[in-house]
């Protein structure tokens, strides 16, 4: 009778239910298991986070949020910036475009003087410079007034440019034996702005003019007539040195024919956060020049690449995408500052 009392209730050590103490280390046990399965996800979630392309998403998400329809702050006067750097590659015409287009797109009045040969401003703004098209060739060498080449962009309201045209490659020989011949573009922008002034149309808020990538003729005019220089400045080691001979030529300009010429900004363009040399550059360009050098960065973009062939800025041909997110932001943070 007790053996089958024992048999129906069940062996003492058998795999009956689970009851008890039983029950709560199997608890326990399973709930070890959950997070030591979960723990590997967890991680790769934290890692994720931490990465450079998550934090460019991020970054650019709040980037979208602030910029969202910001209008930006007129200066007291037209401000007239160069946009120079004698190397090449280093995002020079880019940044011209993109910040102007920028800068009008917060309700600011804009106009680019494109004074290099290649004319690729007047291309990524839509504008026609053919052979026959009047141009800043004919400012500078025919002296024409500038209000007779200047024409609208046709994709960004508030924003002007006096194309350029590949006339300008023979101006500098032409220039060579022209009176005060550094002196063309800054009396022919003086004379621009008055009779704009005259005819009772809205100040032009900004100025911007690109240069060839060389230090001849055409670029030292437009650091006679700009007030500012802005330098933009590629994230690798090579612009340094580049860097530094653009210095040393500013500063025979200024002592000779543009006392009150200063650098007040420097742009870092082609950013990858990816890489140690690029935080390097930065991280050393900002130690040497704290006060000038922008907070924003203009990342690597295929974006910005693409545009012109489209005869657009980054602004217009994709307005969400990094690259036009951190133009924004870098024309914000110029219309905030003065020149030092």
């Amino acid at each position: 009778m007790a053996a089958r009392a024992e048999s129906a209730q069940g062996p003492a050590t058998g795999e009956g239910p689970a009851t008890g103490e039983g029950a709560s280390r199997g608890a326990r046990g399973a709930g070890r298991s959950s997070r030591a399965a979960s723990s590997p996800l967890a991680a790769d979630a934290a890692a994720m986070s931490d990465s450079p392309i998550m934090k460019a998403l991020a970054q650019d998400h709040a980037r979208r949020r602030e910029l969202e329809g910001l209008v930006l702050d007129a200066p007291e006067t037209t401000r007239i910036l160069t946009v120079a750097n004698q190397k090449g590659g280093v995002g020079k015409t880019s940044t011209t475009v993109n910040l102007a287009a920028a800068l009008a797109m917060g309700g600011l009045n804009v106009l680019v003087i494109d004074v290099d040969p290649q004319g690729n401003a007047s291309t990524a703004l839509g504008i026609d410079h053919h052979a026959e098209v009047a141009s800043m060739y004919e400012v500078l060498v025919e002296s024409r007034p500038m209000a007779e080449v200047v024409q609208p962009c046709p994709d960004i309201e508030r924003l002007w440019c006096a194309p350029a045209t590949i006339d300008l490659s023979g101006a500098e020989i032409e220039l060579v034996a022209m009176v005060a011949r550094e002196n063309r573009l800054r009396g022919a922008i003086r004379d621009f702005l008055a009779d704009h002034a005259k005819s009772g149309a809205e100040r032009l808020d900004y100025v911007l003019i690109d240069c060839p990538p060389s230090l001849g003729l055409l670029t030292v005019n437009a650091l006679v007539a700009a007030r500012e220089v802005l330098i933009p400045i590629q994230c690798e080691y090579y612009a340094l040195e580049g860097l530094t001979l653009l210095l040393k030529n500013i500063d025979l300009l200024r002592a000779h024919l543009n006392p009150e010429l200063v650098v007040s900004t420097i742009l870092l363009t082609m950013y990858d956060g990816r890489t140690r040399l690029a935080s390097q550059v930065a991280e050393d360009v900002r130690e040497h020049f704290p006060e000038q050098t922008l907070e924003t960065t203009i990342p690597r973009s295929v974006r910005i690449s693409e545009a012109p062939s489209y005869g657009q800025t980054v602004l217009s041909y994709d307005p969400t995408s990094s690259g036009a997110l951190a133009y924004r932001a870098a024309a914000r943070e110029l219309s905030l500052r003065t020149a030092h």
